[in-house]
């Protein structure tokens, strides 16, 4: 197992977090971002969502506001393409890529998974390759109806504390995905203690991401 030291970077690690949706990066990277603000208070975070609207949009910035609390050095973009409809908008989608890309060099890069079987998800993780060609790149996942879980090669172990602050902040912040079937304690916490489980070492608990290309 080699483990990756991004404390030792001589500046402020600078992380781009991506998701489609008001509650994609809090689901599939919200305790990472919370054990790195914590140990790393000068860390930049760019938050961008690119599907949220009216209540979801309020939701994001309500989110965004308790998984950042740690860092003073964030900036979060909220966009509102259309959901559903991303693999038909792309064209715009691109060109807001591009537009990040020339104001945010990012160390790390947090995104959706390839295989996602959600079509906006997949398109934004075409664009975040086709758009950022010299980073590293690390694709989240997300638990859904459509089974899409596969096996992922690359893990940030959790503590306890982070794993209950994740959970209690998506479901204090994302009161209108309540109603949903899955979107509940048990699956996050479910998720968490798996990919705990694989990878391996003292801690319980872990989120997984994939890694397609890491340069050492």
């Amino acid at each position: 197992m080699l483990p990756v030291e991004f404390s030792k970077l001589k500046r402020p690690m600078r992380v781009l977090c991506l998701g489609a949706h008001s509650d994609d990066i809090e689901i599939g990277c919200g305790g990472t971002i919370l054990r790195m603000t914590a140990e790393m208070p000068s860390i930049e975070v760019r938050w961008v969502v690119l599907s949220a609207r009216g209540t979801r949009k309020r939701e994001v910035l309500a989110s965004a506001k308790r998984f950042l609390r740690s860092t003073s050095r964030k900036r979060v973009i909220v966009k509102q393409f259309k959901e559903s409809f991303f693999p038909y908008v792309g064209e715009k989608i691109k060109a807001f890529f591009e537009q990040l890309k020339a104001d945010f060099d990012p160390d790390l890069i947090l995104t959706h998974c390839r295989h996602d079987l959600h079509q906006d998800h997949r398109v934004v993780n075409e664009f975040t390759w086709n758009t950022f060609r010299n980073h590293l790149i690390l694709e989240y996942e997300i638990p859904k109806y459509d089974g899409d879980l596969g096996t992922p090669s690359t893990f940030v172990q959790l503590n306890e504390s982070h794993c209950a602050e994740k959970v209690r902040n998506l479901m204090e912040c994302f009161p209108s995905q309540l109603k949903r079937h899955w979107f509940t304690e048990d699956t996050f916490f479910a998720l968490l203690r798996l990919r705990g489980v694989e990878s391996g070492g003292a801690s319980r608990y872990a989120e997984a991401f994939y890694c397609r290309k890491l340069v050492w």
